[in-house]
């Protein structure tokens, strides 16, 4: 069950007109902290991220799927098997047993803690950014600054002058 500040700082999200991943974020935010808290482990950060992006499916937030390419083998025992996508999407929302939940919290409590450090996110960080091309990384940059607002701005201008100098 999610934090009732996660929860809170999601819905402000949401109001704010932010997007579904922004709102997500605070649910991934929460389960690095459970990590570095020790509340339980993660074998990777991509799990971490995982478990959050979950939570916030359950909590509501209309976070899509990931886009993966689907074969037209797939595609097509998918159709002989009768199964849509919509019936799919129902099976995924039915409860696991309390044996398989309280197996599953067990194994992640056996993980190790070192998933949720800031090396290793920030290296993970540095691997999806060199999945994206440069022209959507730049246009991503420019639509933070475009959002962010004059304040905002400013902080962030103040931030990179203290960085320069701290450098030279």
């Amino acid at each position: 069950m999610p934090e009732r500040k996660t929860r809170q700082a999601a819905a402000r999200d949401k109001r704010q007109g932010k997007s579904p991943s922004t709102q997500a974020g605070e649910y991934v935010h929460e389960e690095i902290e459970h990590v570095r808290e020790g509340k339980h482990g993660a074998r990777s950060p991509q799990q971490a991220i995982a478990i959050g992006l979950s939570k916030a499916r359950r909590a509501g937030v209309k976070v899509p799927r990931k886009k993966s390419s689907t074969s037209k083998a797939s595609t097509r025992k998918r159709a002989s098997a009768g199964k849509s996508t919509s019936s799919r999407k129902r099976a995924t929302t039915k409860r696991s047993s309390a044996k398989r939940a309280r197996a599953s919290s067990g194994a992640l409590k056996r993980e190790g803690r070192s998933s949720a450090s800031k090396r290793s996110l920030s290296a993970h960080a540095k691997r999806a950014a060199s999945k994206r091309s440069s022209a959507s990384r730049s246009a991503a940059a420019k639509k933070a600054a475009r959002t962010k607002g004059a304040r905002g701005r400013s902080a962030a201008a103040k931030k990179a002058a203290r960085t320069r100098k701290k450098a030279a």
